[in-house]
């Protein structure tokens, strides 16, 4: 492992007014956002609406740092023939794979999960960086239990054996050469409120960190892409956008180490305007030991597919819906976002 290298791409990934693009949704995934725009879910139709966004040359060479892919695009070219992965290269980022393989039941856990993948994946990570990852991703999935019964949820064993996972991945990912964003997402579906998510998120987050530590993962040659402290989406009382950025960031610095390079918010399920928001609170907050920024699936790509709609023709109009959610995060991921900058763009 050279550790310089990594910190290297990890600080790259993190870089001022730069995010990163998840464009690694599973099949089913999105298969479900091309229902919504009455798109057939084809190999070709895939690659296409990717390819839109990856020759967004404003979007991609100003506010983008990096693309996690999936593993179906990774191996895909362009009409031209050329690789998705030199697209991305040519625009000034970086290309990243999600390795995990979807989850699993966690046995005499009821209602949990574990995340799989693990096997061959050294392997798999070999591949990868030939075909030019520099990072990678594995997300873990922590559900908050609802109602008064659902307070047993999430048990430790669920927290411990996926905090494990995340670190075996790390770790295999760094003796590759290859940067691992570890995600730990605590969901925010469910009834639970800030402070419920809160609680939560520490524990999950310190289990995750100590796991990292016992497997020798260099802190410096990761990235950390959590969820933020935020009501459960059905929550009678949502929390304001400056109490989610005062509790996020007040959660992160108890737990997350300052060897740390930077940390890219997962969007969860936030509308667009949202998590750009709650982004743009916590770098307003400031004096922070690692950068903030984005690493954002459905909050960068809603517009933008809704835009395209499958057709040709508007190619363009998805290109534009692109570098404006694009630019939003950017300005929010340095303090500089305002919520009347969203209306002049309308």
């Amino acid at each position: 492992m050279n550790l310089a290298d990594l910190n290297k791409v990890a600080l790259a990934m993190v870089t001022p007014g730069k995010g990163i693009l998840a464009a690694d949704e599973s099949s089913g995934t999105i298969k479900k956002r091309f229902d919504a725009i009455n798109v057939d879910s084809t190999e070709d139709n895939r690659r296409d609406y990717r390819e839109m966004l990856f020759r967004s040359q404003e979007a991609m060479s100003k506010y983008i740092s990096g693309v996690i892919l999936y593993d179906e695009t990774i191996w895909q070219n362009a009409k031209d023939g050329t690789p998705l992965v030199k697209l991305i290269e040519q625009a000034g980022a970086i290309p990243g794979i999600k390795v995990d393989e979807g989850t699993q039941p966690l046995p005499n856990c009821p209602g949990e999960l574990v995340t799989v993948g693990l096997d061959r994946l050294a392997e798999r990570l070999k591949k990868y960086y030939e075909r030019g990852a520099r990072f990678a991703k594995w997300r873990a999935v922590i559900d908050i239990g609802s109602g008064a019964g659902g307070r047993g949820i999430p048990t430790m064993t669920a927290i411990r054996v996926n905090a494990h996972a995340l670190a075996r991945y790390a770790a295999l990912c760094q003796a590759a050469q290859i940067v691992p964003i570890v995600e730990p997402e605590v969901l925010m579906d469910g009834d639970h409120d800030i402070d419920r998510c809160y609680e939560v998120t520490q524990r999950v987050l310190n289990r995750t960190f100590q796991e990292l530590r016992v497997q020798r993962v260099a802190l410096e040659g990761m990235i950390l892409k959590p969820n933020m402290a935020i009501s459960g989406k059905k929550c009678p009382k949502q929390a304001s956008v400056q109490e989610v950025a005062e509790k996020t960031v007040r959660l992160l610095k108890s737990c997350v180490p300052a060897a740390v390079p930077g940390i890219a918010f997962l969007s969860g399920g936030q509308s667009d305007e949202e998590a750009t928001a709650h982004l743009d609170a916590m770098n307003k907050i400031g004096n922070l030991p690692w950068k903030l920024t984005f690493s954002y699936g459905r909050a960068l790509q809603a517009a933008p597919q809704r835009a395209w709609s499958g057709k040709a023709d508007n190619v363009p109009a998805g290109q534009r819906a692109f570098a404006h959610r694009a630019k939003m995060n950017s300005l929010a991921s340095t303090g500089h976002w305002d919520a009347a900058l969203e209306k002049q763009a309308a």
